[in-house]
């Protein structure tokens, strides 16, 4: 659950919802100046392959959808836990990512792009020098350490049996005319960026985990931020995006990523106004709160 307290309220997104969003960022991805997903090189199948990235990113974070039916609960306001709150045990969110990884056994190159996702997240701890070009958005100016506590060690056996994954859903990919380009360099390096950036965007909307360029981070599409290391034609075009916002849910990019211009987004969530009495049956209140909706728009900078 992403929990963000803003104007009197405590909004509450779930990482499905969110997840969804970036899906369909994803899937407005890609203008004269940004190739879209799947056109990062010459493939046989290029919409195949673009299908199969927006899947990945849009179900990046299914293997949260056990815990967020039937979340734990703060000890603090009665509602589910914040990200960083769960993220304390780290050995349950490695099994998160591993229930994820099971759920679409059919599906080896979008398994094969969330599992890098989750390396790169704890590489960012792991490894002496990760490579800056997979660094998530929320690390931008730095690794936020309440993000990912715990001991390094079972970090890195975690990687070790991602990286072992990995290789068994390449062998598929590779055994296949088809699909064998998609693990060469050329598609799979810009395809695990895109999914880092469309992830970093939409926890922009949906919380105050991305640092702003002027600290603290609002949140909710209030924050001044950079997206780094953004695949424009091919993965050695890389730019940098400056994202402004400009209040009522309005986002300038510049450059500019999308093919709808402005591109309207659509976030759910449940808001509560603070002081907010604690849920007696939080399942009662969850499923009787009146859906709300978070309004945003994606536009060009403007000269």
């Amino acid at each position: 659950m992403l929990k963000t307290t803003k104007n009197g309220k405590l909004w509450m997104v779930t990482q499905p919802d969110h997840a969804e969003v970036a899906g369909y960022l994803a899937a407005h991805w890609g203008n004269d100046d940004f190739a879209r997903p799947g056109h990062y090189a010459a493939a046989p199948d290029a919409e195949r392959l673009r299908a199969e990235v927006i899947f990945a990113v849009a179900q990046h974070d299914n293997g949260w959808w056990e815990w967020e039916v039937t979340p734990d609960v703060s000890a603090d306001d009665g509602f589910p836990l914040d990200l960083s709150e769960v993220l304390k045990d780290q050995q349950a969110g490695m099994n998160r990512w591993r229930t994820g990884l099971r759920r679409f056994e059919q599906s080896p190159l979008p398994n094969l792009l969330i599992s890098m996702h989750a390396y790169w997240l704890y590489a960012i701890r792991v490894l002496p020098n990760p490579d800056p070009a997979f660094a998530h958005p929320l690390f931008w100016k730095g690794s936020p350490a309440r993000l990912y506590p715990g001991g390094l060690e079972p970090a890195r056996a975690f990687m070790a049996e991602l990286e072992r994954m990995q290789a068994g859903w390449k062998s598929v990919l590779g055994a296949d005319a088809a699909t064998a380009p998609w693990i060469e360099p050329q598609h799979l390096q810009p395809h695990a960026r895109l999914l880092q950036l469309c992830d970093g965007l939409s926890l922009a909307l949906a919380s105050n985990l991305i640092p702003a360029v002027e600290p603290p981070s609002k949140g909710l599409g209030d924050d001044a931020f950079e997206l780094h290391d953004v695949p424009r034609q091919n993965w050695s075009d890389r730019v940098t995006i400056r994202v402004t916002p400009h209040g009522n849910g309005r986002l300038e990019l510049d450059p500019y990523p999308f093919d709808v211009d402005p591109l309207p987004v659509v976030l759910p969530a449940r808001a509560v106004q603070l002081p907010a009495n604690r849920p007696t049956h939080l399942q009662s209140w969850r499923n009787g709160a009146v859906p709300q909706t978070l309004h945003f728009t994606m536009c060009h900078a403007q000269a």
